[in-house]
């Protein structure tokens, strides 16, 4: 390192120090990896992550060269200057841009990892609630798939398949470096869905994402990297920009986008009726008769759901100057939810601030406050849910009475059977008030010329508190076994505070003009502190007074607090020679506080090369060709991400014959290590005509071993399992990302195309016995399976041969051929996985007017709908309104259908079976967008700098053979071993708004 720092000091004589900043043309971004070279001698620097260079310049030379593969040459004039900034044109588009790519900076030309950049440009303009909706069908490897049509829900996302079983499968997600907490904050249940730590952050603020997916490019990241890693860049100001101010505005409405076929009060009761003749019953004495039972119609998720409103309001300042650069905004976000009494609102502010103090020192602070309101109600598989209640609960019923009041428990009229979901929405409160603070502080020194020094401190602080209060008008706080049937109140509050330092020193180098070095050395330390508090009371005095300091009883608390950290060192060299080999070497070193003093640290380490083909000799005759580089990558990444203290042996509080005291909790396991992947890819990049047509393509294999996963022990130790490193899961696939500019004269038409296919595969478990999932089936154990051979998401129940037709019984297939039809003869019935999905959209733009078309796809995976055992039961039960589905039935022998015949009481016939499974697979027209760019000669005329207009339309149109509402949903939010299963889960919503951006 001496040697290197010294060669890059060099001068001969007199010298001037010269310093700068090299930055695009186009938008005023900072260019890394620009060479920077004292024409006519061997002098030469390299600009660091953010543009900066620094280069020592004799005195009887006065020229600087400005060079790089995608960028026009400059010769610039030294004239005894001391600062010379520089802006530079693209000379090939895209192939300049600038990408994070972990602690650094570097151009897309310099790339030897495979990762992806999806820019705000492609969804500043959608109505999304977070900046994860924003990728879905954006990125090739990147599956995103919306959990339910609840604002502020859940968003499930998958880089290049699933890794783990037990541990979570989440990217790591970081914004301006700090990784940030995700998934769902709330502690209080409200069926299987969860809410979204992301939305608090304003998409809106967010200039760039990266998407890192092999080890060369997330190996940097180590023990948190083996599901890929999101890195999320906020907008700053930039060099020479003038202060503008720009204000915009959204408004619009939201709907379900389609809802589920059930049957009238008339065609339930002809088919009740059905039911029990076909089981030797009188429906008379069921209360079942024409013209009476069937006077009432209600259409339940008619009377639970509505047209919401969606609306936003943004105000934001930019600027900059060669010494300081600024970016502040304000945003207030209200949408309104299709369920009634459903809301989520956000109020957010960001502030991010770069100030160059003089050539050798700067610093700067990122800062984002936000506070949202999420106004929740019980849904999916709660038993007493509102979207659930309302697809299950009889037409008979009526949700009022003679003078128009709510039924409530204790009215003879009140369904105790599926209660009532309008006012299971409206009576309970149930407020998530959620408060983020993400900021940190950072300052670089230059040390030695090119040889920078910086340190960063942030913070990630999340409150949450869950209000809810249950009255008597309800299910939970009027009729529900051991609440006492006065109310019931849970108060909650949580802290989730992470602290992170990191410490980079970073050279970089250029040599004899060919060789170029960039060493990155690193040091980071995190630590997480959770703090939670629970209470719950009833019995309250009345239902006027819903805070637990009125509750009768106070019969349930509890308070945590938990601590973690991560200790790192982390390093990174890259070294180019004439911009045409390139390799990466890549490590990282992870202590955790989650595993034991034996295996709390690993190592993570990694290995890239790049050839660009395009720049040899041979080459030369292909004119049309502007880049061509061959990419090939290898290496480990791992995942820690389980609960604290599982390699312990911890105790908890007990009691014993009325006494309380200590007991075992948990049986220690020392040797407790992170789950390890290791990576392969094989990539290539290409670009023609001057990038007008560019694509990628990946092919890539990943094994995860030492999986963290509950090991089950004998029973006799008192235990039933203990976590340990067992089993490995593989995916292998192959991504393709597609770029063209169709037409560029005057009328602009591009496209971008991406397609990606994954197959995973459990290869190794400890134990050969089966591991059941998902929920218990009638007829099969449960609804899910993991076994070696099978994909995570692998359905498992009987197989449906069909209906018979002289009988119309179900036919099962008797898979260990004994005669009989038992839960032995289940077997796999499919998978959620798709075999292929993607992403298109078409930009056309002329004279003003643009029109943005994006179509989102999956293919090949499968979707249990868990909603038919209850909406086409076949008469096991009375209790629940059946789907159009039903009019299907068997109903005399010789009819042909898949539906059998409808008998009361009969379970054989509902037996849980590949009869509930079907395609998943859909097109969705995901969005389209017309605008208008004011002309500027109109607007300049009233002071305003541009104005733009548009409207924007989402999930309008959908190409499926589903039968359910919607086949993206997943009941159960974020499961690995339990997706793609739909019960009674709200589908999402379409969206229609109108926006107007203005700039002064």
């Amino acid at each position: 390192m001496i040697l290197i720092l010294l060669s890059g000091s060099l001068a001969f004589g007199q010298t001037r120090r010269v310093t700068g900043r090299v930055t695009a043309t186009q938008d005023g971004s900072t260019l890394p990896g620009v060479n920077v070279v004292v024409k006519g001698t061997t002098i030469g620097v390299s600009t660091d992550s953010d543009g900066n260079y620094s280069i020592n310049v004799p005195d009887d030379k006065n020229i600087l060269t400005f060079s790089s593969i995608a960028l026009i040459s400059q010769d610039i004039p030294v004239n005894k200057r001391s600062v010379i900034n520089v802006k530079m044109a693209e000379a090939v588009n895209e192939l300049a841009q600038v990408v994070v790519t972990g602690y650094n900076s570097v151009q897309k030309k310099d790339i030897t990892g495979s990762m992806v950049s999806v820019t705000s440009d492609k969804f500043k303009e959608l109505p999304v609630t977070s900046f994860d909706q924003a990728l879905q069908g954006q990125a090739a490897g990147v599956l995103v798939t919306q959990s339910s049509g609840t604002p502020g829900g859940g968003i499930s996302v998958r880089v290049r398949g699933s890794t783990s079983i037990s541990a979570s499968n989440r990217p790591l997600f970081i914004v301006d470096g700090v990784p940030v907490e995700d998934g769902g904050l709330s502690s209080v249940g409200t069926g299987g869905q969860n809410d979204n730590a992301f939305a608090l952050l304003n998409p809106n603020d967010i200039e760039s994402i990266q998407i890192l997916k092999d080890a060369s490019a997330k190996a940097i990241y180590g023990s948190r990297a083996a599901n890929g890693v999101v890195l999320i860049t906020t907008k700053r100001g930039k060099n020479n920009e003038k202060t503008t101010i720009t204000a915009e505005v959204q408004r619009g409405m939201t709907e379900i986008i389609r809802k589920p076929r059930l049957l009238n009060s008339t065609e339930l009761l002809d088919l009740q009726r059905e039911a029990l003749v076909n089981a030797g019953q009188d429906p008379d004495k069921f209360g079942l008769i024409k013209g009476v039972t069937d006077a009432i119609n209600t259409d339940w998720v008619d009377a639970v759901t509505r047209r919401g409103l969606y609306q936003q309001y943004q105000v934001s300042a930019t600027g900059g100057n060669e010494r300081t650069r600024f970016y502040l905004s304000g945003n207030y976000r209200d949408e309104q939810g299709v369920l009634i009494a459903n809301s989520f609102q956000r109020m957010s502010g960001t502030l991010n601030l770069d100030h160059k103090a003089n050539s050798k020192l700067s610093f700067g602070t990122n800062l984002t406050l936000a506070r949202a309101m999420n106004k929740r109600v019980l849904g999916d598989n709660s038993l007493n849910g509102v979207y659930s209640g309302a697809v299950n609960s009889l037409p008979f019923f009526s949700p009022y009475n003679e003078l128009g009041q709510l039924l409530v428990p204790g009215d003879p009229n009140y369904s105790q059977r599926n209660y009532n979901p309008v006012g299971e929405a409206l009576f309970p409160r149930q407020n998530v008030i959620s408060v983020k603070v993400l900021g940190g502080i950072y300052a670089e020194y230059e040390l030695l010329d090119n040889l920078r020094f910086r340190s960063k401190a942030s913070i990630d602080y999340n409150s949450v508190i869950d209000d809810d209060y249950f009255p008597t008008t309800t299910w939970a706080g009027g009729i529900s076994e051991g609440v006492g049937g006065q109310g019931l109140g849970v108060y909650t509050a949580s802290v989730a505070a992470t602290f992170i330092n990191t410490n980079t020193l970073t050279y970089s180098a250029l040599f004899n003009e060919k060789h170029r070095l960039n060493v990155m050395l690193g040091h980071e330390l995190i630590n997480r502190t959770d703090r939670s508090s629970f209470v719950q009371g009833r019995l309250f005095t009345s239902d006027d007074f819903t805070y637990i300091s009125s509750a009768g009883v106070v019969d349930q608390g509890s308070s945590s607090l938990a601590n973690s950290g991560l200790l790192s060192f982390f390093g990174e060299a890259r070294y180019d020679f004439k911009e045409r080999y390139l390799f990466t070497l890549t490590s990282r070193y992870d202590g955790s506080s989650r595993f034991g003093r034996e295996r709390r640290f690993g190592f993570f380490p990694s290995a890239s090369a790049a050839w660009r083909i395009s720049s040899e000799e041979f080459m030369k005759n292909f004119r049309d060709l502007s880049d061509l580089k061959l990419r090939a990558s290898f290496g480990y990444t791992g995942n820690e991400r389980i609960g604290n203290f599982q390699f312990l042996g911890t105790w908890g509080a007990t009691t014993y014959s009325g006494s309380s005291g200590l007991g075992p909790s948990s049986v220690a396991n020392p040797l407790l290590q992170w789950e390890r992947t290791r990576e392969a890819n094989v990539g290539l990049d290409a670009s023609f005509f001057n990038g007008r047509l560019t694509f990628s393509v990946d092919a890539y294999s990943n094994l995860t071993d030492k999986l963290l996963f509950a090991q089950p022990i004998p029973l006799t130790t008192g235990f039933g399992a203990v976590q340990g490193n067992i089993g490995k899961v593989s995916n292998k696939g192959a991504e393709l990302s597609f770029s063209t500019i169709n037409m560029d004269k005057g009328f602009r038409w591009s496209t971008d195309l991406n397609l990606s296919h994954n197959v995973n595969k459990v290869v190794e478990l400890d134990t050969p016995e089966p591991l059941y999932r998902g929920y218990e089936a009638s007829g099969a154990t449960s609804t899910n399976i993991i076994l070696p051979g099978q994909p995570l998401g692998t359905f498992w129940g009987l197989k449906f041969l069909g209906v018979d037709p002289a009988t119309g019984d179900a036919i099962y297939e008797d898979k260990n051929q004994d005669g009989r039809i038992t839960p032995d003869d289940a077997q796999v019935i499919g998978n959620a996985q798709a075999k292929l999905f993607g992403g298109m959209t078409n930009r056309l733009s002329w004279k003003g007017f643009d029109l943005s078309v994006f179509f989102q796809f999956s293919y090949g995976n499968k979707v249990l709908n868990l909603t038919k055992t209850s909406t086409v039961n076949t008469g096991a039960s009375l209790d629940f309104n059946q789907s159009k589905d039903a009019l299907k039935r068997w109903q005399k022998p010789g009819d042909i259908t898949s539906i059998p015949r409808y008998e009361f009481e009969n379970t054989y016939n509902n037996y849980h079976s590949s009869r509930f499974v079907e395609d998943g697979s859909y097109l969705r027209l995901k969005n389209v967008t017309f605008g208008y760019n004011v002309n500027k000669k109109w607007v300049n005329r009233i002071k305003v700098t541009s104005a733009r207009v548009y409207v924007s339309a989402t999930n309008i149109w959908t190409l499926t053979q589903y039968s359910g509402s919607d086949p993206e949903v997943s009941t159960l939010d974020g499961s690995t071993s339990a997706q793609g299963i739909e019960l009674n889960t709200l589908p999402q919503v379409k969206t229609g708004m109108v926006g107007l951006s203005v700039t002064f």
